[in-house]
């Protein structure tokens, strides 16, 4: 039997492919179907810093309303237990999916400053998280605010984050960054055991009869997976932290690929949505018949055989690759042409 077992953040898993954060995993029945077709850990959705404060905001504004008029304004109180707190409900429902399966559950938290994110990570500790995934998404749209304002940010938050939970730590990043091998080495001395390559950047569109902005959400495609490839067959090797990857993963070839880069982990989202739950089986089975097929006894074996530091050849990592890619396309003559 082909063993297709991996390590992340430190845990022993049964596979290489994990659920990334979904609305898929709201549901229970969906977190075991998960575990039952083959999923190794599951990332739960995201708990968003701008939307704790935003009801922190709106439960204030509601316990202060008429207190100052008559005291029959106490009457409009609202009563404490219909106020849940969103990461009340998320810690709930956290715990409830450590008892639906065995396999590891990591909580999410999705923000860009430091903030309470100790006190939101140190109850996610408690309520079972087997590791937390930091998602990051921070835009530069201050012209005031330098790069590294922006990588200190971020560094403080994990930094603070890691001090304060015993959970591995896991900081899933943007691809905007200027020298992402000089963040993830500062990620591991803020005390990261991972890195997850990379969030998704979500560009709005322009409604150009409306005049609208409008937010934009697509699936992800097999093309997404190159940059990912790129920047873990460039870090492989380079530091202790473990590579995560999502965002392009839909095929036993996408996982294979990203395992030779030097992932530990790859991550799907997107597939589940246009294939089923059940495609993580068929994913699995094709992963063990290439395996098989090659005479390899584990996938392990794979990992990192075509990063940077492997390979004999490592112009396709860096700038000779695209002098090489423009000056090998060349356009086809039109008829007519001298």
């Amino acid at each position: 039997m082909i063993d297709i077992g991996t390590y992340y953040l430190g845990l022993k898993l049964k596979g290489p492919v994990v659920v990334s954060s979904t609305p898929l995993s709201d549901s229970l029945d969906n977190v075991r179907r998960m575990e039952d077709a083959g999923a190794s850990a599951i990332i739960l959705k995201s708990l968003f810093e701008e939307q704790l404060a935003l009801e922190s905001g709106a439960l204030n504004e509601d316990l202060e309303r008429g207190t100052e008029s008559f005291p029959e304004s106490l009457d409009y109180l609202p009563r404490m237990p219909d106020y849940r707190m969103t990461y009340e409900v998320y810690l709930e429902y956290l715990r409830k999916a450590k008892h639906a399966v065995g396999i590891p559950i990591f909580a999410s938290l999705n923000g860009a400053s430091a903030g309470g994110w100790v006190r939101y990570a140190h109850e996610m500790e408690q309520a079972g998280a087997d590791a937390i995934e930091l998602n990051t998404y921070a835009l530069a749209t201050d012209r005031s605010q330098t790069s590294r304002e922006l990588e200190l940010q971020l560094l403080d938050l994990v930094e603070n984050v890691c001090r304060a939970v015993k959970v591995p730590v896991a900081v899933k990043l943007s691809q905007s960054f200027t020298s992402i091998p000089h963040l993830v080495a500062c990620l591991e001395d803020a005390g990261a055991r991972g890195v997850v390559l990379f969030n998704r950047f979500y560009q709005p569109d322009f409604d150009i009869e409306a005049l609208e902005v409008r937010p934009t959400l697509h699936f992800s495609t097999p093309s997404e997976l190159l940059p990912r490839l790129h920047w873990a067959a460039i870090l492989y090797g380079r530091s202790n932290v473990d590579i995560g990857i999502t965002g392009g993963i839909h095929s036993a070839e996408d996982v294979l690929k990203a395992i030779m880069a030097g992932g530990t982990v790859a991550m799907m989202c997107s597939a589940l949505h246009i294939h089923g739950i059940e495609h993580i089986r068929r994913v699995l089975d094709d992963l063990r018949y290439w395996l098989e097929m090659r005479e390899f006894s584990s996938l392990s074996e794979t990992r990192g055989c075509l990063s940077r530091r492997n390979v004999p050849d490592t112009s396709p990592f860096d700038r000779g690759n695209y002098i090489k890619t423009l000056s090998s396309y060349s356009l086809r003559p039109t008829v007519g042409a001298f």
